[in-house]
């Protein structure tokens, strides 16, 4: 029985093929960038909402990305979608020694020093502690992989106080800046919060996401309130919409929203 991968690939290839689909065939490595974002901000989205079936749909989008990518470079003969699995494989085996061999480790944290002396060694052409970051990462995810990089190699604070410090002392700046500065200033800030997002082991641009889908869903329950009451938002003054924030986080803390 042909498994479902395998028909995958088949499917694709055909797809690629001369009497195939002419958007397919057109495809690059290049063309396909922006879809290859696109479905893995969906699959995150798929996640969030915990719905399987939408999850299972996400996976199998991002999973085409994947066998597009790898028949374009098969077509040209640099590689298979069986060596990309073969490569990933021999690297989870290779990188995970107290589990394939006889090392021992204790916790998470052992875990992940491990890999990066195991990926340090395996990537001798890098000569910087912080190379291997994607330059095309979302700025915060870029800004605390480039942080904890640093925090391998003993840079960084002792503890989150000293990290929190740092914000304060950025805000200061932040405060005391003439307009001209304010760009690096306000950037600084950024790159001191996320640093204090680390330290307390929270994911800075996920907990970016969760603020704003707070604010999303308070703003548009503050507008579905202003028109039940009859209100034009959008004429209200400040003042007046700031009731109606108040009262909707009233209601989201006694559970009404």
């Amino acid at each position: 029985m042909t498994s479902s991968v395998d028909r995958l690939s088949k499917i694709v290839a055909q797809l690629r093929s001369p009497g195939g689909c002419p958007w397919d065939r057109e495809q690059t490595h290049e063309s396909l960038k922006s879809h290859l974002l696109e479905e893995c901000y969906e699959l995150i989205d798929a996640i969030d909402t915990g719905d399987d079936t939408e999850l299972k749909e996400e996976l199998g989008d991002l999973l085409l990305q994947v066998v597009l990518h790898s028949q374009m470079a098969a077509e040209e003969n640099r590689f298979t979608f069986e060596e990309v699995a073969g490569v990933i494989a021999d690297k989870l085996i290779h990188r995970h020694p107290h589990v394939f061999g006889e090392t021992h480790l204790p916790d998470s944290e052992a875990v992940l020093n491990q890999w990066d002396r195991i990926k340090r060694a395996e990537k001798i052409d890098r000569v910087s502690a912080l190379d291997g970051v994607p330059k095309t990462l979302p700025a915060l995810a870029r800004a605390q992989k480039i942080q904890g990089k640093a925090a391998r190699v003993g840079f960084d604070w002792n503890d989150a106080a000293g990290a929190l410090e740092k914000v304060h002392e950025e805000l200061r700046e932040v405060e005391a800046t003439p307009e001209s500065q304010l760009e690096e200033e306000i950037g600084d800030l950024l790159f001191a919060v996320v640093n204090f997002a680390r330290k307390k082991k929270l994911d800075a641009e996920q907990t970016l996401n969760r603020a704003t889908r707070k604010f999303t869903n308070r703003f548009q329950e503050m507008e579905r309130l202003a028109k039940e009451r009859g209100l034009e938002l959008a004429s209200l003054s400040l003042e007046k919409m700031d009731e109606l924030w108040e009262a909707i986080k009233a209601a989201a803390s006694e559970g009404r929203v």
